[in-house]
């Protein structure tokens, strides 16, 4: 890259960036531009480097080697409010809010104003600024509400309005609409379009192809560290640039193998959760999989939550193979052959600080591979090795501490826990929420043999092309209640957007 006049042409430019942890080389040479009044889409798999190329943007990580250029000029972005002050802003896929803190608190965090002559903080002047702030970008949340009592689309929203509430001059988007419906992701891209008309450069990384026709301008791929290539977007193939993110063929992105259903592993029978959802009844068959959609709010999560024992029901019946069950805790659903993936990895299920190993093994560590008061570490370490080549983690060993992999590496992991439960009844929330292409087939047909090989699915999506890719019938929900039943034949995205907004 050359200086002087072609340089101030960029807001932006990265350089030969190269970022190292122990055993893993993250980035290597990597380079990016971005221009003003662009919109630069960044996408490759989990592991392929780009949160930790945002990460040294942002401030947070320092490069091993490389230069950065800000209009022009190279600097050095010694800590995440040195990003701040240089116009930098991110929104991470990783939620970093104060769950005790208010909305208000949490958009004005560090820059809150002040009253008394910067003694005191001036509460009601935040309110009213958050209170215009929120109405400007026309976001429905209440500036008093409790960050921890939102659900997590609207943490997503508070997280987005924290970041516009700077003023920068780039802002980098890490997954922004993984949370977000359809209507709540079409606000975002109209954000975005103001943001672009203002001058500003934003980065955005996503594992969603039709975003990135929809809102950038340019598309920059990374594979195993590497920079890979730079694409006009309206030059852009879909099947070139899965083939760049993943190094091979995709050729079936929805596995489905068709497998007779017929014995029911799970009835639920008028399911009521004071408050989430009313009168719920369906039956799940061995070998099936169950999709489940609903808009933000219809009760999808408190159902899944409610079958696996954490929020106990007001009323109605759970049977699993033909008998009534007292679902009272997960230890009770555990023992009922059931198994939960939930929606949020971060807050309710990684445990970042440990291994790989003690991630995958917590949930059975005491049924599979305790025995008289010993644990059969061998026998486990072998289980979670075979387990990681056969859904293709990418980690170093499996004594590889669980919080520097990758967020889609994370979400294999955990699935993974669940399968070494050898439960009969699988729920899945949001299997493949912020996970890459390449992975999500790998998890697809993960599922699919899962189904294949007798075992009951329950899968919770907000991907309408994933759902009808994968699902033997689907559950709409709609406030709460069931709104239609319906064949994989008979699905198609209008009739089950009808029935989720009716």
């Amino acid at each position: 890259m050359g200086g002087g006049a072609q340089s101030e042409a960029y807001l932006l430019e990265l350089e030969g960036i190269r970022k190292s942890f122990p055993g893993v080389l993250a980035l290597d040479g990597v380079s990016l531009r971005l221009r003003p009044a662009s919109v630069h889409a960044l996408m490759g798999e989990n592991g392929a480097g780009k949160s930790t190329l945002m990460n040294i943007l942002a401030g947070i990580l320092q490069p091993d080697a490389g230069t950065i250029r800000l209009h022009g000029r190279a600097v050095t972005i010694e800590s995440p409010r040195a990003a701040l002050s240089m116009g930098i802003a991110m929104i991470h896929q990783e939620l970093s809010l104060m769950p005790d803190l208010s909305v208000a608190e949490n958009i004005w965090l560090g820059r809150e104003p002040t009253r008394s002559f910067g003694l005191a903080v001036d509460h009601a002047r935040m309110r009213r600024s958050t209170g215009d702030l929120l109405e400007r970008l026309r976001i429905p949340l209440a500036a008093d509400a409790r960050a921890g009592d939102l659900d997590i689309a609207n943490r997503q929203l508070l997280e987005i309005a924290r970041a516009l509430s700077l003023d920068s001059s780039i802002l980098i988007m890490d997954e922004p609409t993984s949370a977000l419906t359809e209507r709540e992701t079409e606000r975002l891209f109209e954000l975005i379009a103001g943001l672009r008309a203002g001058g500003t450069g934003v980065i955005y990384i996503t594992h969603k192809m039709h975003e990135v026709s929809r809102v950038a301008d340019e598309v920059s791929v990374l594979r195993d560290g590497r920079h890979v290539a730079t694409h006009a977007a309206q030059e852009l193939n879909g099947d070139d640039l899965i083939r760049e993110m993943v190094g091979r063929e995709l050729s079936e992105r929805f596995p489905k193998q068709n497998v007779p259903r017929e014995t029911v592993a799970l009835e639920v029978r008028d399911l009521s959760l004071r408050g989430e959802f009313t009168n719920v009844s369906f039956r799940l068959r061995q070998g099936e999989i169950l999709g489940v959609v609903g808009m933000v709010g219809a009760g999808r999560t408190a159902l899944a939550e409610t079958l696996f024992g954490l929020r106990p029901p007001t009323s109605g019946e759970i049977v699993i193979d033909g008998r009534a069950c007292s679902i009272d805790s997960p230890h009770a659903a555990m023992r009922a052959g059931l198994a939960l993936l939930t929606e949020d990895r971060k807050d309710s299920g990684c445990f970042e600080s440990l291994s790989v190993l003690e991630n995958m093994t917590m949930a059975c560590l005491t049924t599979r591979y305790a025995r008289c008061g010993w644990v059969r570490a061998a026998r486990a370490a072998e289980d979670c090795r075979r387990l990681t080549e056969s859904l293709h983690v990418k980690t170093p060993t499996v004594t590889e501490q669980m919080g520097r992999l990758s967020g889609g590496n994370q979400q294999k992991v955990l699935i993974a826990r669940w399968l070494l439960t050898n439960p009969r009844i699988l729920i899945l929330d949001e299997p493949t929420r912020g996970v890459d292409v390449g992975a999500k087939a790998d998890i697809h047909r993960l599922i699919s043999r899962l189904a294949a090989e007798g075992m009951a699915v329950m899968m919770i999506s907000s991907e309408m092309a994933e759902i009808l890719g994968i699902s033997d019938r689907i559950l709409v929900m709609q406030a709460g209640r069931v709104s239609g039943l319906l064949e994989r034949s008979e699905s198609d995205p209008e009739t089950i957007m009808r029935l989720a907004s009716a």
